[in-house]
């Protein structure tokens, strides 16, 4: 077993900053799980606490039931893949690959053998007596991971390995690295700003915010239910329309229209929320249909889908999605109608999704 086990984890910086700050997490054995959120968030200060290359200064890492919090790097059976990928530039692919076992003076021959047998999965068996100098990004990028992979670890780190590759091979590295894990059956943990790779590669996502989690589930719980306005703001290639209302008669009143709230939320007259809805979630509706009404002011082409954005009742613009060939023309009147069961709402003052809980009106 290879599961990661995080209890009480900070990691305060000399300055004071509390890069990660008291964050209790357990991933388990085989997941893909990939910590997502802005620069600057903790999510690579995380990834090296768990590695050993920061120190703990709160709290514990355990790594398959071994507690490591202070065990050297080289110790922890850990592998992990950097963003600019840290090959030796004077080495060939397969004296790269078989570094690690050089570290532990495994023989020459296992070394070699090592490095065909794992280029070989990896589609690099023709590239061994070439340096990383002759390798375009996607073949360097197979490199890292398949040294990282000779290295016989339980556990595999990944800091924004593909943040590096265009956008074609960027998706291609996708498809093949969530195969190689499956295959490996590594515990993996993946680094990354960009949620459209988060959403497609984990099993589950962890949001980080100025140190802390502020939302941890599966790619479909963190989509379709944001746990705050925050985490509904980061996630998605378009952003969620987040639109200030108010409670009124059993309704929510935004951007001059009435919507049916979500059922078994208690809602106190007055009270102030935020409508949250994704534009895949708004569809056109035919006059006098229950939705938010404006007119099209921008129409941007998506390939398979076009956004339109609605300038509605006091200057609220709303974005809908709508499948090519659908797109309303500039200037046209038309409806957005959530549909059934997408409408969120997220208390007014604080950012959270509302439950089965009273909102307040202001005093």
């Amino acid at each position: 077993m290879a599961g990661i086990e995080l209890s009480g984890l900070s990691t305060v910086y000399p300055n004071g900053v509390r890069a990660v700050d008291s964050l209790d997490v357990r991933i388990t054995d085989g997941e893909f799980f990939a910590l997502l959120g802005p620069s600057g968030c903790g999510k690579t200060t995380l990834l090296r606490t768990i590695a050993g290359l920061e120190a703990a200064t709160e709290g514990t890492v355990s790594i398959g039931g071994r507690d490591v919090t202070r065990m050297d790097p080289g110790r922890r059976r850990v592998a992990m893949v950097f963003q600019d990928y840290a090959l030796f530039p004077h080495m060939s692919v397969a004296q790269n690959i078989a570094y690690p076992l050089r570290v532990r003076r495994a023989p020459r021959a296992r070394q070699r053998e090592a490095a065909e047998h794992t280029s070989a999965s990896l589609g690099l068996a023709g590239l061994l007596d070439r340096r990383p100098g002759q390798l375009s990004g996607g073949q360097q990028q197979r490199v890292a991971l398949a040294r990282a992979i000779a290295m016989e670890a339980d556990v595999l780190l990944l800091d924004e390995p593909l943040s590096n590759l265009d956008a074609r091979l960027r998706l291609e590295a996708r498809t093949f690295l969530k195969r190689l894990q499956r295959e490996l059956g590594l515990t993996t943990v993946f680094v990354t700003h960009d949620q459209a790779e988060a959403l497609a590669l984990a099993d589950r996502i962890a949001v980080m915010e100025s140190g802390q989690i502020r939302q941890l589930g599966s790619p479909k719980e963190v989509f379709q239910r944001p746990g705050s306005t925050f985490v509904a703001n980061f996630i998605g290639s378009t952003p969620m329309n987040l639109l200030d209302g108010v409670v009124r008669d059993g309704a929510v009143e935004v951007a001059g229209a009435r919507l049916t709230p979500p059922a078994g939320l208690t809602l106190t007259d007055g009270a102030p929320v935020i409508a949250g809805i994704r534009p895949e979630y708004l569809s056109p509706g035919p006059p006098g249909a229950e939705g938010i009404a404006g007119t099209v002011s921008i129409v941007e082409n998506l390939g398979i889908s076009s956004l339109v954005t609605l300038e509605c009742a006091g200057g609220v613009l709303v974005g809908m999605t709508v499948l090519e060939h659908d797109e309303p023309a500039i200037g046209a009147a038309v409806t957005a109608v959530p549909q059934p069961g997408r409408l969120l709402l997220y208390g007014g003052e604080d950012g959270l999704l509302l439950g089965e809980a009273e909102v307040l009106a202001e005093a």
